[in-house]
């Protein structure tokens, strides 16, 4: 990513900004779709809204990825949660639903039958090469919380997987 490109879009260069929101799409589409699957068009359609708005905010255009993995990341959680609410009144559906080996098709199936908690901090950290520390930046929370988030993310995989 271009630091000097993301300067002239805060500036309001509309072909810079232009350039940028096609150079962050694709990523932003494929966290959204990992994070909050039902919901990932919104989830993209959204981020990208907050990224436009909070561009001219940006203090270091260097670090414009680590910031658009935040608002993105932010965004899929928020929306795969008022997803799964709506989705998951009924328990027991989900249960069988991930119980039955023909629902479970690949590993992004598996990931999205996953708790929004779980499912994020197991995304970044194997999808996205995050690090502990990294992950517990980007959603604000400490090291310690993401170490057992990915604890119980990764057996709680493992059962929906082998199942």
């Amino acid at each position: 990513m271009d630091p000097e490109n993301v300067t002239a879009a805060q500036r309001g260069d509309a072909l810079a900004l232009d350039r940028l929101l096609d150079e962050l799409a694709p990523y932003v589409r494929r966290l959204c779709a990992r994070i909050a699957p039902a919901a990932a068009d919104d989830a993209t359609q959204e981020a990208l809204l907050a990224v436009f708005q909070a561009l001219p905010s940006l203090r270091a255009p260097e670090a414009i990825m680590t910031w658009v993995r935040s608002v993105t990341v932010r965004t899929a959680i928020r929306l795969a949660r008022r997803h799964d609410l709506e989705v998951a009144t009924d328990q027991t559906d989900l249960v069988r639903h991930a119980s039955s080996p023909e629902g479970l098709v690949d590993i992004d199936d598996a990931l999205a039958r996953l708790p929004v908690s779980q499912r994020v901090v197991l995304v970044l950290r194997t999808r996205e090469g995050l690090s502990e520390q990294e992950i517990a930046t980007t959603l604000g929370i400490p090291t310690g919380t993401v170490k057992s988030r990915l604890h119980r993310a990764r057996a709680a995989f493992r059962e929906v997987w082998e199942s």
